[in-house]
């Protein structure tokens, strides 16, 4: 298996930079397509924290402990992210994502997306297909219908 896999993907949204900018990096945005709850403080290290199970106990919620990294306002920002619960052996090491913003026009924005850090072997593998399939078949997609008019 190759040590520098990644996941890339992209999509164009039929929407301003700064809709799909705010989709990304706000708690009501990240509820329009993403998840049902968010926990964002949009600063390098504040939390950017997908609740996709807010009534599960702690640890079993989501992307609790993701980070942000780096920020570029309406141009890119970059994320700690982490493995499903189910996945304990890898799930406490983070892998990264970078989500590129690119203006097409005044209503249309090409978001490019970069996931890497990945291990190989074991539960490696299974986070890297499981992620593999949710990012380019469940959430570019369902940013992409968000916007779709």
């Amino acid at each position: 298996m190759n040590a520098n896999r990644s996941i890339n993907g992209e999509v164009l949204c039929h929407a301003t930079i700064r809709e799909v900018w705010d989709a990304w990096t706000t708690e009501e945005g990240i509820k329009s397509f993403f998840a049902s709850a968010a926990e964002i403080e949009m600063k390098v290290d504040g939390k950017y924290e997908i609740i996709f199970h807010p009534d599960a106990e702690p640890g079993f919620r989501g992307s609790e402990g993701a980070t942000i990294l780096a920020i570029q306002q309406f141009k890119m920002l970059a994320f700690t992210w982490n493995a499903p619960p189910h996945l304990a052996d890898v799930r406490n090491q983070k892998t990264h994502v970078v989500i590129r913003f690119e203006a097409q026009d005044n209503d249309r924005t090409r978001v490019i997306f970069h996931h890497d850090g990945w291990g190989t072997g074991g539960q490696w593998d299974e986070a890297f297909n499981y992620f593999s399939l949710a990012w380019l078949r469940v959430v570019l997609p369902r940013l992409k219908k968000r916007f779709d008019r």
